[in-house]
Order: structure tokens, then C-alpha cells, then sequence
């Protein structure tokens, strides 16, 4: 096992190389260069998917979702395969899903204020496992189209995705020390990131007043 030291300096590296990774929003990209307009000044003032829908259409809510998901799948991708040759006490892949998606909510490119991260994390989590990455994508889908509610769908994603982290390891028979509570522990950690970026989504429920997915009407509740 690698000394103290040598395994924080890795952290910190993979850490911001992710972080950086993260902070090519490409909702303001696509919005800023191509439609030349900053997505941030429009609908719910939010630099992610739905609002790219409601604003510019399908075509551009597709490319930012592409562009955010891929670089949330290759930030962990990157982080393994420049880890592999240390001997480490947890995956590194988690630490750069972490902070890619930091870099998403706050993108140091782009003032500090970019989207919620959800598409960055599932792209995180289908390098991280992808058999609770499907699990996830399977129940999730046909919840979107039966409440049509952006946010809440993301809230139940990130809620669930650590206990089916958890089980899903523990079912695969893996060592509970050194990787079921460890990825578990993360798995928690990117959840709560995930609810402090839906925070005012959280409080739009209680007033009753977010938006529906599709939803062009009230677009300054959009997510």
C-alpha cells in the first residue's frame, strides 16, 4: 500500500484534473457559442438539460446531456487507468465522480455557476458499476414519464444509488472493509451533493410550484 502522503497527493491530482474535467459545462458551450446566448440568463437560470430543452429545444438539450454525461463516464475512466499501477484503499474512480460533478455545479471556467450535475453523475456511475447504473436506468425511465417531474426523479436516483451500491456489492461477494463501505460512504457523499444541488427544487415541492417536465408555461420553475 502506498504511504499517506503518496495516497493524498493522488487524491488531490485526480481531484482537480476532475474538477477541470467538469468545469466544461456544455450547456453555456453550446448555449454561449452556438446559439450565442448564456443558457444562465434564461428559464430557470440553470446550465443543464431541462433548461436547454425548454429554451433552445431538443437538438441542444441532447448534445448537453451527450457532452455532460461523457465527460462524468471519462473522468472515472481516466482517474482508474492512471492509478492502476498503486496499491490504493479505495477507488480513485470515486473521488474523480466527485469532483467532476463539483466541477459541473461550479465550473471555475464559468463563474462558479453552472448546472445540477445529474447527467455528469450517471455518466460517473456507469464506469463506477454499471450493474447499478442499469438498475438505476431501469426504474428510473418509466418514473419520468409517469410523474414527469425532472428533479424529484433525480432526487429518487441519488437517493437510491447508495443503497443499490451496497447491494449490489455485497451480492458480488466483495470484501466489505476495503470496497463495499468504502464505495458505499462515496456512493452517500455524491448523493448529498445531488440534494444540496436540487435544494431549490426541495423547496419549490413544498409550495407545490415546480415544473413539469415538458413544461414551457412556468419556465422560471423549471429545473
Amino acid at each position: 500500500m502506498e504511504n499517506l502522503s503518496s495516497i493524498i497527493l493522488i487524491c488531490a491530482v485526480v481531484a482537480l484534473a476532475s474538477y477541470l474535467v467538469g468545469s466544461f459545462n456544455m450547456a453555456i458551450i453550446i448555449s454561449k457559442y452556438h446559439k450565442l446566448r448564456d443558457i444562465r440568463n434564461y428559464g430557470s437560470g440553470n446550465a443543464g438539460m431541462t433548461n436547454m430543452l425548454r429554451t433552445f429545444g431538443r437538438k441542444a438539450a441532447a448534445y448537453t446531456f451527450g457532452g455532460d454525461f461523457f465527460k462524468g463516464a471519462l473522468a472515472v475512466a481516466l482517474a482508474r487507468k492512471a492509478v492502476e499501477s498503486f496499491e490504493l484503499p479505495f477507488d480513485m474512480g470515486y473521488v474523480a465522480a466527485l469532483f467532476v460533478v463539483v466541477g459541473h455545479i461550479f465550473p471555475l471556467y464559468f463563474k462558479f455557476k453552472g448546472g445540477k450535475g445529474v447527467a455528469t453523475a450517471f455518466g460517473a456511475m456507469l464506469v463506477l458499476n454499471w450493474m447499478v447504473f442499469c438498475t438505476l436506468l431501469v426504474g428510473l425511465v418509466p418514473m419520468l414519464f409517469v410523474i414527469r417531474i425532472v428533479s424529484a426523479v433525480s432526487l429518487c436516483g441519488a437517493a437510491l444509488y447508495p443503497v443499490l451500491t451496497f447491494l449490489v456489492l455485497y451480492l458480488q461477494g466483495r470484501d466489505m472493509a476495503s470496497t463495499v463501505i468504502p464505495d458505499t460512504l462515496f456512493s452517500l457523499v455524491l448523493a448529498a451533493l445531488t440534494f444540496y444541488a436540487h435544494r431549490e427544487n426541495i423547496a419549490r415541492f413544498r409550495t407545490g410550484t415546480e415544473n413539469f417536465f415538458g413544461d414551457r408555461k412556468n419556465e422560471k420553475n423549471g429545473q
